[in-house]
């Protein structure tokens, strides 16, 4: 938020996308450790992607900024990416449904 000098709705938006990070990141912690609880509920992006992320079907792609004025976000964004590549959720169930 410091960099970007955001205020009013565009400062309010990009703190939700960071709650929303973060959540994510403590669900797959939580299905990767297999806790009893998993913070769904936490954020709406973790609540509507329930299903995918309990079937195991999942994608994470991140994007960086090549400027050296973003290396410290480009560096976290990095670190959020490889440690949601080191958790496995399962393998994919295959779902045949008759018609």
């Amino acid at each position: 938020l410091n960099r970007s000098n955001a205020v009013g709705q565009r400062m309010k938006e990009a703190t939700h996308i960071n709650k929303s990070l973060s959540a994510l990141g403590s669900v797959f912690n939580a299905l990767a450790t297999k806790q009893k609880h998993v913070p769904f509920r936490d954020s709406k992006l973790t609540f509507l992607l329930q299903n995918a992320l309990v079937t195991g079907k999942s994608l994470v792609i991140v994007n960086l900024s090549p400027t050296a004025t973003s290396t410290k976000e480009s560096l976290q964004t990095l670190s959020f990416g490889q440690r949601l590549s080191a958790i496995e959720l399962g393998s994919a169930q295959r779902s045949i449904q008759d018609c």
